[in-house]
C-alpha cells in the first residue's frame, strides 16, 4: 500500500495487523506462513471468495462524509492573529512542499501513461492507481495554488506596510 494508495490513505503497522487479524477471524482473508533464512518467517495473506464478495460490496457502500480536519486551514483562519512574515514563510514553505509532491505525482502518471497508454480499463487493478493519481494531482494543485494566494496576500500586507 506504499505507493500508490500510500500518498493518500496513512496506516501505521500496528493499525495493518490489527485489520490482517480481523478480517482473517471473519474468513476474508487466509495466510500462510513463508519460511525464511536468517530472517523470522513471514506471512502471505490471500483473499478468499467469501472476501473477494464482501469487498465487492464495500467498495460501492456510500461513504460516511466526515468533516476534515485540517491544521493548515485553522491557521490561515487565525492568520490575522501571526507576525505576516513568519505566516507568509510557512504558506510558502507549504507552497513548496505541494509543488513538490504534485511534480513527483505528475512522474508517476507520466510514466503509468508511457507504459500503459492512455486508454484505462476500469475493470483492471491498474485503474485504481490511475484514479487515486488523479485525485492526488488535483489536490495538490489546489493546495499548491491555495498557499501561493494567500502567501500573495501576506506580501500584499507586507508592502503596504513599508
Amino acid at each position: 500500500m506504499k505507493q500508490p494508495i500510500g500518498y493518500f490513505w496513512h496506516a501505521r503497522q500496528s493499525q495493518i495487523y490489527a485489520e490482517l487479524t480481523e478480517l482473517e477471524s471473519q474468513g476474508w482473508i487466509a495466510h500462510q506462513i513463508i519460511e525464511q533464512h536468517a530472517r523470522p518467517d513471514k506471512k502471505l495473506y490471500t483473499i478468499t471468495e467469501e472476501g473477494r464478495v464482501a469487498l465487492c460490496q464495500w467498495v460501492a457502500d456510500p461513504v460516511e462524509i466526515k468533516p476534515d480536519r485540517n491544521e493548515i486551514a485553522l491557521k490561515a483562519y487565525t492568520i490575522w492573529l501571526a507576525e505576516p512574515e513568519k505566516a507568509l514563510q510557512l504558506f510558502r514553505t507549504q507552497q513548496d512542499f505541494h509543488t513538490q509532491k504534485l511534480a513527483h505525482y505528475e512522474d508517476i502518471l507520466l510514466r503509468l501513461e508511457q507504459q500503459h497508454g492512455s486508454q484505462w480499463r476500469i475493470d483492471e487493478p491498474l485503474f485504481g492507481d490511475y484514479a487515486t493519481l488523479q485525485l492526488g494531482i488535483g489536490y495538490e494543485r489546489m493546495y499548491a495554488a491555495w498557499c501561493r494566494w494567500v502567501a500573495e496576500q501576506l506580501e500584499k500586507h507586507l508592502v503596504h506596510l513599508e
